[in-house]
């Protein structure tokens, strides 16, 4: 019988959920890394048992631990991701004399068909890539070197690269995003890079229409439909049907366009949901409702989802990469909220009931589908 693993990084640590097809009974495994921030943990579709986690201390710096038997151990990875004695430096040795600085790691994207292979999207905006399982990296520099490299700018967030897509259908497809600059697509497994930002309208840059300098907040594609891509903007909620060439704002009817997280049914890839955020100034759920909506028709048409989830006094938040869906037969979703909740439906949405409570703020939510 399937069962399935839920991976949440939160701002003090890791935990593993785990639950049969049900859905309805869950073990709780952790802190793993207790006291760390953990910006994200991923799977390997390839090998299931492997999962990467982003582990991150302002004193102390990045780290990419790697687990081989489905997060039972751990062991450190990424030798490249160094620590030089000045608390919150992350420095890339690239052969200079001079190093580069970043932050931390945001997002890791494990490749679709190697188990070897994971990508890593980094703050100060940066793209990196293992091809042995995280014990070296190397840097996607035609990314940085860009053209329009000059003009990206930080928001309130940072300038974080938050979202990578790959594509089996097209293996040398990567898909990426990035906070206050924009969508960037490489055909050629990133070497070079284009910005894919054509339609997207953004009222707080001087040149609405610019190339770059859009806030993206994340991305969402289902794996057999690439070139159809969703988007949650700093406002908007946007649609590309080739790849990113050109977006159309599908906000509809929500009570607000404002959010963070996106993603789109396993099974049905015109079903997109979002959760709608008062402003970008209030950084909580509109109108004191945990609301998830839900579009059948890929945009502009939308309904809210409530049930079993707070419809008063709620001032959580969900960060971009806090939600999550599983492929089950009746597909299942899940998102995680700054308040330690992580939220779970069996029926695409239709219920809704917290399946933990009380972690740390949750930073990113994972879903692993196992036989």
């Amino acid at each position: 019988m399937s069962h399935v693993r839920v991976l949440v990084g939160t701002r003090k640590g890791a935990f593993i959920l785990s639950s049969d097809a049900s859905r309805q009974d869950w073990k709780i495994s952790g802190p793993h890394f207790a006291g760390w921030e953990i910006y994200h943990l991923k799977a390997s579709p390839v090998n299931p048992d492997r999962i990467y986690a982003s582990q991150s201390s302002a004193w102390f710096g990045q780290l990419i631990q790697r687990s081989d038997d489905g997060g039972e151990t751990w062991t450190p990875v990424g030798n490249h991701f160094t620590y030089d004695g000045i608390p919150g430096t992350h420095q890339w040795y690239d052969g200079t004399a001079h190093p580069w600085e970043f932050k931390r790691v945001w997002h890791l994207e494990p490749s679709l068909t190697c188990p070897d292979t994971v990508l890593a999207g980094v703050e100060d905006a940066a793209l990196f890539r293992s091809t042995d399982a995280g014990q070296t990296w190397e840097e996607l520099s035609g990314l940085r070197e860009h053209g329009t490299g000059p003009a990206w700018q930080p928001g309130a967030g940072g300038m974080c690269l938050h979202t990578i897509l790959l594509s089996k259908q097209h293996p040398e497809r990567i898909t990426i995003a990035i906070s206050s600059a924009g969508a960037f697509r490489s055909d050629d497994a990133g070497a070079s890079w284009k910005a894919i930002n054509h339609g997207l309208r953004s009222a707080h840059i001087p040149d609405p229409d610019a190339e770059v300098g859009h806030c993206v907040h994340h991305i969402a594609a289902h794996p057999q439909h690439p070139d159809t891509l969703f988007m949650q903007k700093h406002w908007d909620v946007m649609r590309s049907d080739d790849a990113g060439g050109n977006w159309q704002e599908v906000s509809g009817d929500l009570p607000t366009d404002f959010g963070f997280a996106i993603d789109v049914h396993a099974h049905e890839p015109e079903t997109i949901y979002v959760i709608p955020i008062s402003s970008d100034s209030l950084h909580y759920v509109h109108e004191g409702k945990l609301r998830v909506f839900r579009s059948r028709t890929g945009g502009n048409r939308w309904e809210a989802l409530t049930e079993g989830l707070p419809q008063e006094n709620c001032y959580v938040n969900v960060l971009r990469d806090a939600m999550a869906v599983d492929a089950m037969p009746s597909c299942g979703v899940y998102f995680g909220t700054s308040g330690g909740q992580v939220y779970a439906s069996a029926d695409s949405g239709d219920t809704w009931n917290a399946i933990v409570r009380d972690l740390p703020p949750v930073l990113s939510v994972e879903v692993q589908t196992l036989p």
